[in-house]
């Protein structure tokens, strides 16, 4: 039994740390960059090569959970007041503060090198995206702004930006409309969980819409951004880059979400806004989705 211990502590160990770089995000921005790199390849009949593959997965793997570990590092503190976040690796003292900023340091300057290996501009969106997450939203304005989730929304589209400039520059519009998509589908996303988890929001200080802001207000606010979200998500369509499969995808799954936003509106809930919330990854998912099959066949 004795020589059963360090291998549960090392397994222990290895799940806190991974743990500490929130996956169910980074799965999702990763997925939105290899989306784009596909997107793009497809459009430019560009094959591309392993190596470069293993660089944008690398480099956004990395520098997605460098961004969630240092913001963890940052918000360790209000998240041992808050119920939902008081488990997390650093509040529940599983992993220290100093581990915990030394290996978000780590992740940071790998995202980095990796960046670099794939061209100047994925290192200069990295260094950007690195910068407006840990520093912009999570230092300065997670704290202090209502607007704190629109300005520090920049670096959620810059997983997709990478994946499209490690492929081609061309038709560049196509990569900037993809990261807007995820800009755009942040403030929903994020709005809808922090009205689900209001009191914790406000026991913690942390200045979300829906804790400032009255509830029919920043269910109205929600329901607005979602409409704009889903206008926005027929651009691809009306720039002529895509066709009918992503058109008719883009509708239907729009329908759905702003359907949920306006039962939001009628039935301003906690159960509601969950449903909202978790329907929202989904639908971002299958827009991208969607962008690849109809460039596939285009």
């Amino acid at each position: 039994m004795g020589t059963l211990l360090p291998q549960t502590s090392a397994s222990n160990t290895l799940k806190n740390y991974y743990e500490l770089t929130k996956p169910k995000i980074w799965y999702l921005l990763v997925f939105t960059a290899v989306a784009s790199a596909l997107t793009a390849s497809f459009l430019s009949h560009i094959v591309v090569d392993p190596i470069t593959w293993v660089l944008i997965i690398g480099a956004i793997a990395a520098g997605s959970a460098a961004a969630d570990t240092l913001t963890g590092y940052n918000d360790r503190d209000i998240d041992g007041i808050m119920e939902r976040t008081k488990q997390r690796p650093i509040p529940s003292g599983r992993i220290s503060p100093h581990n915990a900023l030394v290996f978000g340091l780590i992740l940071a300057a790998i995202s980095l090198v990796l960046a670099w290996l794939i061209n100047i501009w994925a290192f200069a969106l990295m260094g950007f995206g690195l910068f407006d997450n840990i520093i912009v939203y999570s230092k300065w304005l997670k704290r202090t702004s209502r607007t704190n989730i629109i300005l520090g929304g920049f670096s959620g589209g810059i997983p997709a930006m990478i994946g499209y400039v490690a492929i081609t520059t061309q038709n560049i519009e196509i990569g900037l409309v993809m990261a807007s998509l995820v800009f755009l589908w942040i403030p929903p996303h994020i709005w809808s969980l922090a009205l689900h988890a209001r009191k914790d929001y406000r026991k913690a200080g942390v200045p979300m819409l829906p804790v400032v802001s009255d509830e029919k207000k920043s269910v109205r606010i929600i329901a607005v951004t979602t409409l704009i979200m889903v206008l926005f998500s027929i651009l691809p369509f009306s720039l002529n880059h895509f066709g009918q499969i992503y058109l008719v995808t883009a509708s239907i799954s729009g329908a759905i979400i702003l359907s949920l936003s306006v039962w939001l509106m009628v039935k301003p809930n906690e159960r509601v806004s969950w449903i909202v919330f978790k329907f929202s990854s989904p639908y971002l998912a299958t827009l991208f989705i969607a962008l690849i099959m109809d460039s596939l066949f285009r």
